[in-house]
């Protein structure tokens, strides 16, 4: 994707704001709740934006939310894109540089996801300690734009220490038990066999998901601070006898929809 597009892009969203926005937060499956309690709201929807993708997947409002939460300046992508609805990593990535561009600085990247560990219950949240990339996709291959960030950019610490630890110490305000793990990402949109999820539990992953690992690197490319958190919307497969299927993911969403966005209202405020 072309850096001037990104730019062009960011101006043109520029011209309609009040504020830049300091912080960006990507809603996964079932959670856009989070959209509703911005203050001074203005709305643009995917498809106004030019270059941007357009959400397909039911439980994305696909519509870009700029305001205030928690009184301070942020963009909430209420909808994210997807590489199983055939964009490209370059497409999935294209918001996170155009709202860096635009200013944000932190990034609060969220997602339903499946339980790996079996210690975990559906309505869990999970903060991501760590990622694994198994989507076989990066949106970093092909030449690379050093106004965009670095060739090799580095990922030890993809998920920013002190905002996990503003995310715990917020949790214990709230009276909410926060899980803590790492969040593998494939590609979707089967989900996964439960031979898949025995060897993602020998790798290490505590949940998995379609989504969150394009745009953390974008994002840790661009020199943005991430916060990752997942909901655990249904245990992965094998661990209890039943199919899974993206109601049940609606479904959990919008059951916790409310401890989920005061968690991140919260977390916001005190940036």
């Amino acid at each position: 994707m072309k850096t001037q597009w990104v730019r062009e892009v960011a101006e043109r969203l520029e011209q309609g704001l009040a504020e830049k926005p300091r912080v960006a937060v990507i809603l996964g499956s079932g959670l856009g709740g989070v959209a509703d309690r911005l203050e001074a709201k203005r709305v643009v929807p995917y498809e106004e934006i030019p270059e941007f993708p357009v959400s397909t997947v039911v439980g994305h409002a696909g519509r870009l939310v700029f305001g205030r939460l928690g009184g301070v300046p942020t963009a909430v992508m209420q909808g994210r894109f997807h590489l199983y609805e055939g964009y490209t990593p370059e497409q999935v990535a294209f918001p996170v540089r155009v709202l860096r561009t635009l200013g944000a600085e932190i990034l609060i990247v969220t997602n339903a996801s499946g339980g790996v560990n079996i210690g975990f219950r559906p309505g869990d949240l999970m903060l991501i300690r760590d990622h694994l990339n198994l989507t076989g996709k990066n949106p970093l291959v092909g030449p690379n734009d050093d106004e965009l960030g670095p060739r090799f950019p580095d990922m030890s610490a993809a998920y920013d220490r002190e905002l996990l630890g503003l995310a715990r110490q917020v949790g214990r305000k709230l009276n909410l038990p926060l899980q803590e793990g790492v969040y593998a990402g494939l590609l979707g949109p089967t989900f996964e066999t439960p031979a898949e999820i025995r060897m993602l539990r020998v790798l290490g992953a505590d949940a998995v998901g379609m989504s969150t690992v394009t745009e953390v690197i974008a994002a840790r490319h661009a020199g943005m601070r991430v916060l990752g958190i997942s909901c655990i919307t249904n245990m992965a497969a094998g661990i209890l006898d039943q199919p899974l299927s993206h109601e049940e993911v609606l479904e959990t969403g919008r059951r916790i929809g409310a401890q989920f966005s005061g968690l991140i209202t919260e977390i916001v405020s005190r940036l």
